[in-house]
């Protein structure tokens, strides 16, 4: 039954106050999202999140957008993917900020699934979804990926925007691909920070680093404004090339811009002054920096194993332990390698364990470096034990630091052995056939060591040349055994004879064993006496001031005699002298070494 109209109930009207204030609501929440986001507060992210959904305003999608972008910056990808589910409009923006979550969380994977069922549902790419698909496909190293991406690119006409092709220079130059990071790089008509940093980074990584080093000065030229990663990736070049004061000098520029207070640049200067042989400034770069990450820590630590501070080592991962600071697998490869150059095979044992305590399983490497503890020891029946007993199969690298053990303590019976399963593994690198090679040499057994040697003329592979060098000024000077090509050679060459003459008298007798050729002993001597480090260090005596240390690099392992020769050189000559091998630093002072011959 109708009541009469005057009896109804009367509705109320529509107040504009109600709707402003669902639009004042709405908008106060996307500013507290931006907020919180900025500032990483998960907690309180998460009560807005509920209060979104008693709300009931979780459909809207930019609502959405801000919530995915949210626990993207809270390193929460998984949590970004169900609010991603859970909304019923999926714009063009939901996508992109899902793919993006994906690719700055180290989801690689997930992005290019969604990428392509975003293609599937007929979305287009814009220039934000490119960028993190290309990211994606630089992570995975899927170059193959990202020329699908690329092409795709051409047919939607992006290819002249600056962000979306700095992003495939980028992917091409992570992915090896310079020639395609080159070529592309070279016709952009606009290149941005992304762009030039991703070619740095390409020749950088490929090891073409008078191209990288190239670049970077074309892009100062150019006024361009570096970034902390075009910096972190110049250092590391100069590190690799032991160029010290050119590395000086890119430091100095980083103070200048304040980029060396980035966690990327000061892991990659504490690299530098490391490899250079100035584990002080190592130190420095640490002790001063405001923020430290992993990375840092990581490189710190290596930089005191190479340089034989094994204790502060020790001391390092106590502090990142107080400190909250997390390790990961890299950090206790540092702390082994540390261990197995100093002999302290229960040490090692303790952090080996130590790992499993941490949620992290051992991975080939780090076996590697449990196998080498045991070796350098002697123990190389304890050695073998591990490697039988691996949970995967043992690699390469275990073997490789199993034949070292074996080299070391001259048991060629169990480095025969070790050959015969190094085969089974199919192609090997050289390092492995010449280790074995020496090994059979040490042992007098020269047959066998050129056979060894005819395997990898056979494959076409050449021995690695052993080369040494010093830098002087900004002029790197680069020796081999028995060179006599440097300018200075008769002043080098006159040098090693008067200190041959003195160190003999001091006590020191040749050790021709290292010479690992059939020749008579004599040859042995005039050979083992002019090896490239020698010749190296001579040139910094008659060449730098008495209070400069001399600083040589070398690309193989330093010889036992040339270890005890250059022993007697700084005892002789009162000078502190630094090596460089292909395994670590050896600091030479008054008739000692940093290493405590153990190496």
């Amino acid at each position: 039954m109708l009541l009469p109209q005057s009896l109804e109930t009367p509705k109320p009207p529509l107040n504009p106050l109600n709707q402003l204030s669902f639009e004042q609501n709405y908008r106060n929440i996307c500013n507290l999202l931006l907020s919180l986001t900025h500032t990483r507060s998960l907690p309180k992210g998460l009560q807005l999140h509920a209060h979104i959904i008693k709300s009931g305003i979780q459909t809207i999608p930019l609502i959405s957008h801000h919530l995915i972008n949210f626990y993207s910056k809270t390193q929460l990808p998984l949590f970004s993917r169900q609010v991603f589910f859970e909304a019923p409009h999926k714009s063009p923006t939901t996508w992109s900020s899902v793919i993006s979550s994906f690719a700055q969380n180290e989801f690689p994977s997930l992005a290019i699934q969604f990428f392509r069922t975003m293609l599937v549902n007929n979305i287009r790419p814009d220039d934000h979804i490119y960028p993190s698909a290309t990211k994606s496909c630089a992570i995975l190293g899927r170059s193959d990926i990202g020329q699908s991406i690329h092409c795709l690119v051409l047919k939607t006409g992006y290819d002249r925007d600056v962000f979306v092709a700095s992003s495939l220079v980028d992917m091409y130059g992570k992915c090896g691909k310079i020639k395609d990071a080159r070529n592309l790089f070279d016709e952009m008509p606009q290149r941005n920070v992304v762009s030039w940093s991703g070619m740095i980074y390409g020749y950088a990584q490929l090891g073409e680093f008078e191209e990288a080093l190239t670049l970077f000065k074309q892009a100062l030229y150019e006024r361009l404004d570096v970034n902390d990663f075009t910096f972190s990736s110049v250092v590391q070049v100069c590190a690799n090339s032991t160029l010290l004061q050119l590395g000086k000098q890119i430091h100095g520029l980083c103070f200048k811009t304040n980029y060396d207070m980035s966690s990327f640049v000061g892991s990659s200067l504490i690299s530098l002054y490391s490899k250079c042989g100035v584990i002080g400034g190592s130190y420095r770069v640490f002790d001063e920096a405001c923020v430290k990450n992993l990375g840092m820590w990581n490189a710190m630590l290596i930089a005191c194993a190479q340089h034989s501070r094994t204790e502060k080592v020790f001391d390092l991962f106590k502090q990142m332990e107080s400190l909250g600071i997390k390790p990961n697998f890299i950090t206790f490869l540092c702390v082994l390698y540390a261990c197995s150059h100093a002999g302290l095979v229960e040490k090692g044992q303790h952090y080996f364990e130590l790992m499993k305590e941490y949620g992290i399983e051992p991975g080939d490497q780090h076996y590697a470096s449990l196998v080498d503890l045991f070796g350098r020891a002697g123990k190389l029946q304890e050695a073998l034990s591990i490697i039988r007993e691996m949970p995967i199969r043992p690699t390469e690298s275990v073997w490789g630091a199993f034949l070292t053990g074996c080299r070391l303590h001259g048991n060629t019976e169990l480095a025969a052995y070790a050959a015969d399963r190094i085969f089974e593994l199919g192609p090997v690198s050289s390092g492995l056939h010449v280790l074995l090679s020496n090994a059979y040499a040490a042992a007098g057994r020269y047959e066998d060591a050129a056979k060894a040697r005819k395997m990898l003329r056979d494959r076409g592979i050449k021995k690695e040349t052993g080369l040494s060098w010093v830098e002087e000024g900004n002029k790197v000077h680069t020796f081999a055994a028995g060179d006599r090509s440097n300018a200075k050679a008769k002043e080098i060459y006159r040098k090693l004879e008067e200190l041959g003459d003195e160190m003999e008298r001091a006590g020191y007798i040749a050790d021709t064993s290292f010479v690992l050729r059939e020749v008579n002993g004599e040859e042995k001597n005039q050979t083992i006496r002019y090896h490239s480090e020698r010749l190296a260090v001579a040139f910094g005596l008659i060449t730098f001031p008495s209070d400069r240390p001399i600083r040589v690099m070398k690309n193989l392992r330093i010889c036992g005699d040339c270890h005890t020769a250059i022993k007697f050189m700084s005892k002789c000559t009162g000078r502190v002298i630094i090596v460089r091998d292909n395994n670590r630093f050896h600091h030479f002072e008054d008739g000692k070494c940093s290493c405590g011959d153990y190496w």
